[in-house]
Parts: C-alpha cells; sequence; structure tokens
C-alpha cells in the first residue's frame, strides 16, 4: 500500500497538469491574437486553393480593367473564381455555382483560341464588363462583399476547384456558352436573338423560372418617349401596337406599331426592356410595358440551374439541359495548344 502513494501523488500532477496547460496556452490569445490567427490560417488556406487550381498548364488572361484604365495578367482559374463571384451570387445553390464555372471557363478558352480581341486595346483578351464576362478581383470581392467575404469566396473557390480544367465542347470544340439570369418559361433559340445558329442553343422549357424574383417586370414610359426612341407615330385610337410572330422560345419577334414593324429585340434594346417577352397598353399619355423573364433567353438561365440544383439535380445535368447534346471536356488539350502559341 505504500508504494501506491507515490504513483497516486504522480497520477495527481499530471492530472493538474493537463487541466492547466491548455488554459496557459490559450490565456495569450485573448487579446486578440485568436482572429489573428484564425485570418492566417484562411488566408493560407485560400493561397492553398489558389494553388491547387493552377495546376495544369499556366495560362494568363490579360483583362482590360476598364475603371482603371489598364490591363491585368490573372491565371486562368483566378479568372474564372473572379467571373462566378460577378455574375452569379454566392447564395445560390453548389451545383449551379459548378454550372457558372463550366460556362465562364469555356468562354474564356474560346475566346483565347480565336484570339479576335475586337474593341480591346492592344494586348487585352477581354473585358471585365458585360461585353465579354463581368470579373471581379479579390479586393474588390473584400470591398462588396465585406463581411461575408470569407463564406462566399469558399463556396465560389471550391465550385471552381471542384469543376477545375473543365469546359463544354460539341464535335470536341468549345461551345458558346451563353448564359443569362430568368427566362420567361422557355430558353430560346440562338437564331431567334442573334444571326448565327448553333446545334446546342436550342429552345428548351424552364418552367423553374417563375420562382425567379426577375420573373416579373413593369416599365412605365411616356407616349413621347416611346415614339421617339422607336421612331413611330402611335394611332389616334389608343392602341399600341399588334405582335405579328413569336419566337420559339415564346418572346416577341414581330410587332407593328402603326404600319411600322420592329423585331422584338429592336424593341427590348431601343426601350431599355428586361425581355424581348412583353406585353404593353396606353395608359393616357403613359405607356405601361410587362415584361416576362431578365436576359436575352439563350443558353443556361442562371435561376433556372439554381432551382434544379434544390431539386437535387448536379451540375453535369444542368449544363446538359441547357446546352443540347454537349459533352464535358477536359481543357488540357486546348490550353496546351495556347502556350504552344507563346
Amino acid at each position: 500500500m505504500k508504494r501506491i502513494k507515490p504513483i497516486m501523488a504522480l497520477l495527481a500532477c499530471l492530472f493538474v497538469v493537463v487541466l492547466l496547460v491548455p488554459t496557459i496556452l490559450v490565456i495569450p490569445f485573448h487579446d486578440g491574437k485568436v482572429e489573428k490567427l484564425a485570418e492566417e490560417l484562411r488566408q493560407q488556406e485560400t493561397k492553398q486553393h489558389a494553388k491547387a487550381i493552377e495546376s495544369g498548364p499556366t495560362v494568363e488572361v490579360a483583362v482590360y480593367r476598364s475603371k482603371q484604365k489598364r490591363i491585368e495578367h490573372i491565371p486562368l482559374e483566378q479568372y474564372v473564381i473572379g467571373v462566378v463571384a460577378a455574375e452569379m451570387p454566392a447564395e445560390f445553390e453548389l451545383e449551379a455555382l459548378k454550372a457558372q464555372a463550366l460556362t465562364a471557363r469555356t468562354y474564356i478558352v474560346k475566346q483565347l483560341l480565336n484570339d479576335q480581341p475586337i474593341s480591346l486595346p492592344k494586348g487585352a483578351n477581354v473585358t471585365d464588363t458585360v461585353m465579354h464576362q463581368v470579373y471581379y478581383s479579390d479586393d474588390e470581392l473584400k470591398r462588396l462583399w465585406g463581411s461575408d467575404y470569407d463564406w462566399k469566396i469558399r463556396k465560389i473557390t471550391k465550385a471552381v476547384l471542384e469543376t477545375r480544367g473543365q469546359i463544354l465542347t460539341y464535335d470536341n470544340q468549345p461551345i458558346e456558352a451563353a448564359f443569362f439570369s430568368t427566362s420567361n418559361g422557355y430558353t430560346e433559340n440562338s437564331e431567334a436573338y442573334w444571326q448565327n445558329e448553333f446545334p446546342y442553343l436550342k429552345s428548351v422549357a424552364s418552367p423553374w423560372d417563375k420562382k425567379s424574383p426577375k420573373f416579373y417586370h413593369q416599365k412605365v414610359i411616356s407616349v413621347a418617349e416611346f415614339e421617339r426612341k422607336l421612331g413611330v407615330k402611335l394611332p389616334e385610337n389608343g392602341s399600341v401596337g399588334v405582335i405579328l410572330s413569336r419566337t420559339p422560345g415564346k418572346r416577341v419577334d414581330v410587332v407593328e406599331i402603326n404600319g411600322k414593324k420592329l423585331t422584338g429585340r429592336e424593341v427590348r434594346e431601343k426601350l431599355d426592356l428586361t425581355s424581348t417577352d412583353f406585353t404593353w397598353m396606353r395608359k393616357g399619355n403613359e405607356i405601361i410595358i410587362t415584361t416576362k423573364g431578365y436576359g436575352h433567353g439563350v443558353g443556361m438561365s442562371q435561376y433556372g440551374a439554381n432551382f434544379m440544383a434544390q431539386e437535387g439535380k448536379t451540375y453535369d445535368q444542368i449544363v446538359k439541359y441547357y446546352y443540347r447534346g454537349v459533352d464535358i471536356s477536359s481543357a488540357t488539350a486546348f490550353l496546351n495548344r495556347l502556350t504552344v502559341k507563346k
């Protein structure tokens, strides 16, 4: 029994040490060092993510920063992060963000391969505006998102990382990866809005979009402004115009206003409407225009993609629904061609 007492004393001392050491270690950090350490860990993780997504051929995108009026050379996958962050809400489902990452990466790979910098400063591949794809830098996102920056950048980086090196192809070539915010219930044939016809950009039903906050929009303009912008004179009987035909996507194809014919796209652009699916009525000296959908309607609906993801659809199912007959392919061969050019 006497031998047990020293052992018990030793165990008691060890027990006290086990309790006290963590406390001693934690105390110095209560003056804000915990937060500093956490921030350093977050920055380290972000750098690790950045390093991971840049594996493979090294390709940079020469982006003309429109506000700063200078060109920045940005690693391709970092560019994709900045585009997804600018073009789709981080609140959207991860699978929808992955689908957006595919469209962004496909667009820029195709742009780099074509090497046709129309209306761009010498040395630039794209702008950071809707002329190409909207892009925000990390510093811009920090200012824009504020306290939400950490979780938002983590989520978007995850979407890009999990689709790293993937693009959309048709007949082994990158597609025109068009996208828009919200449909009127259907997407549009490419040739119904643009001149070019693409076999993978065909009208499909997108019923989920009716739940989008951007599905309906109403605009009120004066009769005088309406006539001036469209170059028409409204009839005296109080009518506005007659829709002569509609597109495969159920939007206005051609409308006639007091003998003058205009396309739905012309009306949308001249009156700055959210969609080419519009109806109107005259009330006194005002024209009330109601639109359904937001955007040109060609390709992937962003809100449709999000609602599909909420129903359990994966990013590959989403993109293959909106882009008919496409494949998800590795970008490596295309990127290797770009590095050979250099």
